[in-house]
């Protein structure tokens, strides 16, 4: 029997959305640096969202126009509204909070909570009864434990900070000097938590909306336009300085083409392709590989503190991701229909989600819609 013989390229077309996936985390790991620079530089945060979701609406607004002329449905005031309340989840409120906390904590502890998101928008769809567990099979209960895990990790990470691990060597860029203390974890700790609540809770409103507004990329867009336009009206709020909204050509503009250009755009196609080939599942798989990536490059090459407890609650968070996205996987893999609870009657045979329910935390686990993927970014400040 001949051996198959295996090329590069016959082996990158065979692991290509492996490679994919893997140079997205990358990518989500550059920008934290870039960003990073950028506020460094001056850069308010709440401008930069505002600046990078302008950036993202304008690049994909001529692919949403052409590419979905014949399925973007008609847009009425009570569908705005619904889509006026979603970028408020995704963009408004989710960012402007993870920016605030990132005053509080460290981009490592950030990373980590970000895994977080699958478990609670898993909670919240049992909470509202789109999904339907029999704990008594394993993947039933690896869903509950998952959770629960994960949130033992979240606890762990913002009521036990520990001893700081120290540098075996000197960083290549040594940002200690002009870091400021964090001197409220406890604090930042809860903004944290809230703005993944809330990303969580866009997840859940996005499956609904897409099934009136069956166009992503056109919704995509209106989001993008729409939390700027929060995000911008936020911002002023907080700053009162005109000079804050100057942009010159220097860094400040560079994270903001990074983000809006790449991220929000090229990283997102990837991820939409991915889903649409191999399934969310397996796109929620790499997330951690940011998280690791992150920790290693600010320890090693920006001398950030790192704290034993953001790294053992870190662990456990992933742990108990896995453990749900085993459990999870069962969803992906069965092609029957799923067992839909009508008038309050009690579903007693399948483990099975409602239609809205499995799209919404397929969403979830995809880490769908990077117009409003939180970056990774540490905040001066003063």
């Amino acid at each position: 029997m001949p051996m198959k013989r295996f090329t590069i390229g016959s082996i990158c077309r065979r692991f290509k959305p492996h490679i994919l996936m893997v140079l997205a985390q990358i990518g989500y790991t550059f920008l934290y640096f870039i960003t990073e620079a950028s506020f460094d530089h001056g850069m308010n945060p709440h401008v930069y969202v505002t600046y990078r979701h302008i950036v993202a609406g304008l690049v994909m607004f001529p692919f949403a126009y052409f590419l979905e002329r014949k399925v973007r449905p008609k847009l009425t005031v009570a569908l705005f509204a619904e889509i006026f309340v979603l970028s408020l989840l995704g963009v408004g409120l989710t960012l402007n909070m993870y920016f605030a906390s990132l005053r509080y904590t460290s981009p490592t502890f950030l990373a980590s909570m970000v895994n977080t998101i699958a478990s609670l928008t898993f909670v919240i769809a049992v909470t509202l009864r789109l999904e339907v567990l029999d704990v008594w099979k394993p993947r039933g209960f690896a869903k509950v434990l998952g959770t629960i895990v994960s949130l033992a990790g979240v606890m762990t990470m913002t009521l036990y900070q520990g001893p700081i691990i120290r540098n075996i060597w000197h960083p290549l860029v040594d940002i200690r000097a002009t870091k400021v203390i964090h001197i409220n974890w406890i604090k930042g700790s809860a903004l944290t938590v809230a703005s993944c609540i809330t990303w969580a809770m866009w997840y859940i409103m996005q499956a609904f909306t897409l099934k009136r507004y069956p166009a992503q990329l056109s919704l995509t867009v209106w989001m993008s336009f729409i939390g700027a336009a929060q995000s911008a009206i936020f911002a002023v709020i907080v700053e009162h300085r005109p000079a804050a909204w100057g942009v010159g050509f220097n860094i400040d503009l560079w994270s903001i083409i990074y983000g809006g250009v790449i991220c929000s755009g090229l990283i997102i196609f990837i991820q939409l392709w991915v889903t649409d080939k191999k399934g969310p599942v397996f796109v929620t798989l790499f997330n951690p590989i940011s998280t690791i990536l992150v920790a290693i490059l600010a320890y090693f090459v920006l001398g950030e503190k790192l704290h034993v407890g953001s790294i053992i609650g870190g662990i456990i968070v992933i742990f108990g991701l896995y453990m749900l996205l085993w459990g999870k996987e069962e969803d992906q893999m069965t092609t029957e229909e799923p067992y839909i609870n009508h008038n309050e009657t009690k579903a007693y045979t399948r483990q099975r989600l409602s239609p809205d329910g499995q799209e919404s935390l397929n969403l979830a686990y995809s880490q769908h819609k990077e117009a409003s993927r939180l970056s990774i970014v540490t905040v001066d400040s003063s």
